[in-house]
């Protein structure tokens, strides 16, 4: 643990830092990263070890009661701020409760004007949900070399922004090897290959949580399989319910184990004062 002042000016601990991050560079190391959705996925994932967590800005309070000093990513989607001044608004608001590193989909402009004001900024590279329209669909990244080339020079210009890491989504993991030694930005791999400075999953591909139904992306691998134990869980749920209403609808439920009775004696006194009421 590394004894900081976090951007609030408070006194606290870290288990990274950002300098920890950056030092991954040509290191050999490799930090995961996770995204966990509610109290209970934090605590699994300290426990399990996992060095660096995500979380909805709006989850960020409740995630820094339980893992007070693990690094932490927070930031905003692409439309829900319209100008810059918002932005780094939102920003220092967050880094000020606890934030570790700020993440946006927005431009250069914005990239530049929250890491001049020393905000750890995050962006993103390769496949983007939020702009896939522009790529035709949901698909792969740098599968041809102009293509690639491409990829790195929107990471230099996101490096000379100020940018201190980025997410890089689904680019071909050739790519991500060749460009990770020519940048000084820390990369954070998620379906893009090994060769990224931080591997990143989200909790409930790697726990297993997809349904029959779902098509999880190719990237998704799941360790566990906790489908199952839902689908399960969800069996149980629904035979007890069914119990609880054919047991109370045929008039045996609740049980005698369950209900309250009156002291000794008591019955008869109340029967008999009820016969001379009025």
């Amino acid at each position: 643990m590394k004894r900081i002042y976090d951007f609030g000016r408070r006194p606290a601990r870290r288990n990274h830092t950002i300098a920890d991050l950056q030092a991954l560079k040509g290191s050999g190391r490799k930090m995961t990263m996770c995204t966990p959705a509610d109290p209970t996925e934090i605590r699994a994932c300290v426990e399990a070890g996992i060095d660096l967590l995500t979380v909805w800005s709006d989850r960020l309070d409740e995630a820094r009661e339980v893992a007070p000093d693990h690094f932490m990513g927070i930031g905003s989607t692409w439309r829900q701020f319209g100008t810059a001044d918002e932005v780094l608004a939102h920003a220092v608001d967050l880094m000020g409760r606890g934030g570790d590193m700020y993440y946006t989909l927005r431009s250069l402009d914005v990239v530049e004007l929250l890491a001049n004001e020393g905000i750890p900024v995050q962006s993103h590279i390769g496949l983007i949900p939020t702009f896939s329209h522009w790529a035709g669909g949901l698909r792969a990244f740098g599968r041809t070399a102009d293509e690639a080339l491409e990829v790195y020079r929107n990471l230099k210009r996101l490096e000379s922004a100020g940018a201190v890491a980025v997410e890089v989504e689904c680019i071909a993991e050739e790519v991500l090897e060749a460009v990770n030694e020519r940048t000084s930005v820390v990369t954070i791999s998620l379906g893009s290959g090994r060769a990224g400075d931080v591997i990143m999953s989200f909790v409930a591909d790697v726990c297993g949580e997809a349904s029959e139904e779902d098509t999880p992306p190719k990237h998704a691998h799941a360790f566990g399989d906790l489908a199952r134990l839902h689908d399960q869980m969800y069996a149980e749920r629904v035979a007890a319910l069914k119990a609880f209403h054919d047991e109370s609808t045929a008039g045996n439920f609740p049980y005698a184990a369950n209900n309250v009775t009156m002291h000794a004696g008591e019955h008869e006194k109340l029967l008999d004062a009820l016969d001379h009421e009025a």
